[in-house]
């Protein structure tokens, strides 16, 4: 069984117009080594399936794309899973997206950007562990910011980190 957050449940930015559309499960992990080696991760993405049914999708209605297994997310280029999520985007097919961490769809800023538009420009919703964002709304927008800003961040450190040794 699946918890539904208490900000999920009826009256929440979920409407039907956004179930009577799809919802998009994006799985990805960087390298086929965290691929092989990290399944819980890999599980606990595939798990949004049931999270989704649990929003109130039909689980005919929810689409699972796990073409970028094993692809970074540093561009959307030669991600054939992230284009094609993008393009259901574009064409008004999707209601909702989840990722395990909005930071998988894009480690780039100009490809979130991307995405975060179509969504506010199509009326799709956005979902993590840590609850359901629309991006019409300046405070969910920003707190997606912030999270993707607090993760380039810290990778940017890292790299420094690892020069420096």
């Amino acid at each position: 069984m699946v918890a539904v957050m208490p900000w999920e449940h009826t009256g929440s930015k979920i409407a039907a117009q956004h179930r009577e559309r799809l919802a998009v499960v994006y799985v990805r992990q960087s390298t086929r080594q965290q691929v092989v080696g990290h399944q819980e991760s890999t599980r606990l993405q595939y798990a949004l399936v049931d999270r989704a049914v649990a929003l109130g999708w039909e689980a005919c209605r929810v689409v699972l794309i796990d073409d970028d297994l094993g692809k970074s997310g540093s561009s959307a280029e030669h991600r054939v899973g992230f284009q094609r999520l993008v393009a259901e985007i574009s064409l008004g097919h999707v209601g909702l997206v989840l990722g395990t961490e909005m930071s998988r769809l894009a480690r780039s800023g100009k490809d979130w950007y991307q995405l975060l538009e179509l969504c506010a420009l199509g009326g799709s919703l956005l979902a993590d562990a840590d609850g359901v964002y629309d991006p019409t709304e300046y405070n969910d927008r920003l707190v997606r910011h912030e999270v993707l800003c607090d993760r380039v961040e810290v990778k940017r450190l890292h790299r420094q980190a690892v020069a420096a040794a």
